[in-house]
């Protein structure tokens, strides 16, 4: 990774897509700090993809700034989602079968016996 001219702003790289690992390589080299709000063993992280950042990719901050990215936690780990089961909803297409009007003289089904 090459290191930026020290100057007193620098932009922000995107990090969106990457792994933890380059995440960090990445705004090391640009001089900037990196947190992740939502893991509190960043330094530990290794192949975590990150999902989103703060301040978006082009910002322009002063060097040193503090990157806030959080991280998708892969199957099975974390996330709220909902708990209890839920029936499935019933879809408003399809093809549905008509009912007859009550009383019609003109009913489907089994003839007089």
């Amino acid at each position: 990774m090459r290191t930026t001219p020290a100057t007193p702003e620098v932009r922000v790289p995107r990090l969106v897509g990457l792994m933890a690992v380059d995440a960090r390589e990445t705004a090391r080299a640009r001089g900037l700090l990196l947190s992740a709000p939502d893991r509190q063993d960043l330094p530990l992280a290794v192949v975590d993809h990150v999902v989103r950042q703060y301040p978006q990719p082009g910002a322009e901050v002063p060097r040193e700034s503090m990157v806030y990215v959080w991280f998708d936690l892969g199957p099975g780990d974390g996330g709220g989602g909902i708990r209890e089961p839920r029936p499935p909803k019933r879809s408003g297409g399809g093809l549905r079968r008509e009912l007859d009007e009550p009383g019609d003289p003109c009913t489907v089904g089994p003839g007089p016996s």
